[in-house]
């Protein structure tokens, strides 16, 4: 069966030819991704989640100057991310500036996006806003990718808004090598929650340890319907990698890697499961020869960039990163 989110273009082919390049837009690519998941329905009632007060409120410049400190990155962080191509750092956020970015992304996308969307996602938020641009080329956030990469600059590819609407349902698994017309390893996300988020919201669920991509990629991808993600449930369970799912506190960030395989649950709450989802990659870094269309409408993140040319357009500046480490 044909899946109805793609054109008659990227449709054709067998269920695992991904070489066209996406021919729509990033709202969706979402629809098409999110409908690959498999049971990816939120099952039951949806319960409430328990109240939050962060306390009373920053301004824009109290949140811009918080990111611009830099944060305390350890050495046994680095190595964690090192061994499982993901971490969670807590305190990067206070929770009023979590707060904060909640509510002016709740704006961005109710402006942008229509009532009823599941699963909703907005991008380039940076070049307009100026609390957005705060966040997303912080000294902070700028300089733990910095350190996690082990690399002098990084360069930012796009920020991302996703709210998952109370009662949407499972993302499905997958690593960011696929995603990112990047060719390198260098590349990671930030994956900031806007509010605490328990298990039952759906928080980001990662698979542990740097090789289990490996358990992945011989499964021949799925265009069409739920096998992939499927089968690499299966795969995992067969070879026993663990996975890391459990909830965030309240300014806690995680960071990934490309080559990272992860998933997010349904949102069995009564409260949107809202994130910024920020990624950067070293200076240097090239185009992949032939991006697909798994990769979605790339060109509006790095416009003028060419395969096999590297990225250096305004749209992915160069961050400013302190180096902090505590060694």
């Amino acid at each position: 069966m044909t899946n109805p989110h793609l054109s008659e273009r990227t449709a054709s082919g067998g269920a695992a030819d991904v070489s066209v390049e996406w021919d729509r837009g990033n709202d969706q690519w979402w629809d098409w991704y999110m409908s690959l998941a498999d049971g990816g329905a939120a099952e039951g009632p949806l319960v409430d989640v328990a109240p939050h007060d962060p306390g009373p409120l920053p301004s824009d410049a109290e949140v811009a100057a918080e990111l611009a400190e830099p944060y305390p990155v350890t050495a046994e962080q680095v190595a964690a991310f090192r061994a499982d191509s993901f971490v969670k750092l807590p305190g990067v956020l206070t929770p009023g500036a979590v707060a904060r970015l909640r509510a002016r992304l709740r704006e961005l996308l109710d402006a942008a996006v229509d009532d009823g969307v599941g699963f909703q996602s907005l991008e380039m938020m940076w070049l307009t806003d100026p609390l957005v641009r705060s966040a997303v080329l912080s000294p902070r956030i700028g300089g733990i990718s910095g350190e996690l990469l082990g690399v002098p600059r990084v360069r930012l590819y796009h920020d991302n808004a996703l709210s998952k609407e109370p009662g949407a349902g499972r993302t499905p698994w997958h690593f960011d090598a696929h995603h990112f017309p990047l060719d390198s390893p260098d590349v990671l996300t930030a994956w900031i929650p806007l509010q605490p988020t328990p298990r039952e919201m759906g928080p980001l669920a990662f698979a542990r340890g740097a090789d289990s991509w490996r358990v992945a990629d011989g499964i021949e991808f799925d265009k069409h319907g739920t096998s992939y993600d499927r089968g690499v449930s299966e795969a995992f369970r067969g070879s026993g990698v663990r996975v890391e799912d459990g909830p965030f506190a309240a300014g806690e960030v995680s960071f990934h890697s490309a080559n990272c395989v992860h998933t997010a649950g349904a949102n069995r709450t009564t409260l949107a499961r809202m994130v910024l989802a920020t990624t950067y990659f070293a200076d240097g870094v090239r185009i992949i020869p032939a991006p697909t269309m798994i990769s979605g409408d790339w060109r509006k993140f790095v416009p003028d960039a060419q395969p096999g040319r590297a990225v250096s357009s305004p749209h992915n500046p160069v961050l400013a990163i302190p180096r902090s480490r505590d060694n």
